[in-house]
């Protein structure tokens, strides 16, 4: 076992619970984003020669090789300078494909706007987080797009990024928040993408095949350590995850659902059209603005346990071998 990488890994958790991305950097996560945008507009050039397909294929190739190659290329040369710099520099670089303190304060914007009656500031501040049109809502749909958003990103910005930090460092990190990032901007069931983005959407369901899972069971745990419905989070996971249209998302937005008594889905608006989502949980206890609170607090929960659990394993691991 690597006590170098455990050590980055945990160093990085706290950075990013302590710091998370400091406003004077320039976040890898927007050097990912124009290189994708750049590239796309170079590939789009050969859609007369070659299909969409095969040049979003090409696109996540190029985007995940050179995230991967530029981040070993990185560490290589502050490892020529020095162990601890490249160890240092590493766990930078694993915390910025991480937000459970960026996603936590968002919810937290949310929830105290919500609380002071200022809706239509909160409706502008959901707009940064969700995809769909906003100027529609009211406080329970504001409430409902926080709560689903906080629940599908604690696969996306916590889980799969620290899953992917453990099995192979600040790179294969680096690669997961290129995949999710790609899928994302590119990852759309519209005209413009459906072909093109498809490679981008299809690798990032891939990539969160097994941490969505896990953060399943965990998001199980934390409702039973939460004295939420533990019981309810499960059977509400296996009843209709599958009825969301990401074979990962639905299974975080189902198990908090059932944990907190309430029913997510519903009519989403995207670009003025409206999509029905399938409901997931049962409409027990009325959307209501603590229920953002609950869910901030299950993301902490969440991550905390997958870190302990780590933590035990490494050293229980570390002291047989």
């Amino acid at each position: 076992m690597d006590q170098y990488l455990y050590w980055q890994v945990i160093a990085a958790f706290l950075i990013d619970l302590w710091i998370g991305d400091p406003k004077q950097l320039t976040h890898p996560v927007v050097l990912i984003g124009k290189a994708i945008r750049n590239m796309e507009t170079f590939l789009r050039r050969f859609t007369f020669h070659f299909s969409e397909r095969l040049l979003g294929i090409i696109l996540v190739i190029i985007i995940v090789g050179s995230s991967y190659g530029l981040v070993w290329l990185i560490l290589f040369v502050m490892n020529q300078v020095h162990l601890w710099l490249s160890l240092l520099v590493g766990a930078w670089l694993i915390s910025t494909t991480i937000a459970t303190k960026g996603l936590a304060d968002e919810g937290k914007k949310l929830f105290s706007l919500l609380k002071a009656k200022e809706l239509e500031e909160a409706k502008k501040q959901v707009g940064y987080i969700v995809s769909r049109d906003t100027d529609h809502m009211d406080e329970s749909e504001v409430i409902r797009a926080t709560v689903e958003t906080i629940a599908e990103n604690i696969v996306d910005a916590v889980i799969s990024p620290l899953f992917y930090a453990i099995l192979g460092g600040p790179a294969l990190a680096m690669v997961y928040r290129a995949a999710n990032t790609l899928d994302s901007m590119c990852g759309y069931k519209n005209e413009r993408y459906r072909d093109f983005g498809f490679a981008s959407a299809r690798f990032d369901d891939l990539l969160n095949y097994i941490p969505a899972r896990i953060t399943g069971v965990l998001i199980v745990l934390a409702a039973w350590l939460l004295q939420l419905d533990a019981k309810k989070s499960l059977s509400i996971w296996f009843r209709d995850a599958h009825l969301h249209p990401s074979p990962n998302s639905g299974i975080p937005e189902a198990s908090v659902a059932g944990a907190l008594h309430i029913r997510l889905g519903g009519v989403n608006i995207y670009f003025g059209q409206p999509k029905k989502r399938a409901y997931m949980g049962d409409d027990l206890i009325p959307l209501q603005v603590e229920h953002i609170q609950q869910t901030i607090q299950l993301l902490y929960s969440v991550s905390g346990i997958f870190i302990g659990l780590y933590t035990v394993i490494f050293w229980s691991l570390y002291f047989t071998n």
